[in-house]
């Protein structure tokens, strides 16, 4: 059976929104304005993810994204990503923008419950805010890794919105990475 993953890079107050500084946002483009000379270890930590992954799991606007921007960047990390199979969740989307993608457009929470039971190992999910709260919601994440970055935006759309329920998770991996990131792996805490 296979494993979600959710993988953000997130600001020490849990803010996820536009890290690019592309959508707008008065605090956007903060991935790049605080990763100093982290960029190297940075790399190093998502390929090691990339190449542990059987498959990438992301919403409509991710798909846009990553789809537009793929073709423009190289590298090893890049190529794996691209020739990784894509489940895009979407009820609108008709055509993916990224390669080897799939449609899933039937009822969220049913197509991921399927998808874990087809792929075995990590199913990786990057941004796809929505995605991941419908995810966390349901209770279809394993395993959360958030790569910190030290700072502080005081607003902004943070990755947990509110839940029906507490969500116990457990810490089972830190790691610094470079010089000022932080890298925390939690797993879903189950009662016994």
């Amino acid at each position: 059976m296979g494993k979600i993953v959710v993988s953000q890079n997130v600001t020490l107050d849990g803010v996820v929104e536009d890290p690019s500084g592309e959508g707008g946002f008065r605090h956007g483009g903060w991935f790049q304005q605080f990763m100093g000379q982290d960029w190297e270890a940075w790399e190093e930590l998502e390929l090691a993810e990339a190449q542990g992954a059987e498959a990438l799991l992301m919403g409509r606007r991710s798909d846009e994204y990553f789809g537009a921007r793929s073709p423009l960047m190289s590298g090893e990390w890049v190529d794996r990503l691209n020739r990784l199979p894509k489940y895009v969740v979407s009820a609108t989307l008709q055509e993916p923008k990224w390669t080897n993608a799939t449609v899933m457009s039937g009822e969220a929470v049913s197509e991921v419950s399927k998808l874990k039971h087809q792929i075995p190992g990590e199913i990786v999910v990057y941004a796809s805010r929505p995605l991941v709260r419908t995810l966390m919601e349901h209770d279809l994440v394993d395993e959360l890794r958030l790569t910190v970055f030290p700072v502080v935006l005081g607003a902004g759309e943070r990755l947990f919105g509110e839940t029906s329920d507490k969500r116990p998770l457990r810490l089972i991996r830190t790691k610094i990475v470079g010089n000022g990131l932080a890298h925390l792996t939690y797993e879903r805490a189950r009662e016994a």
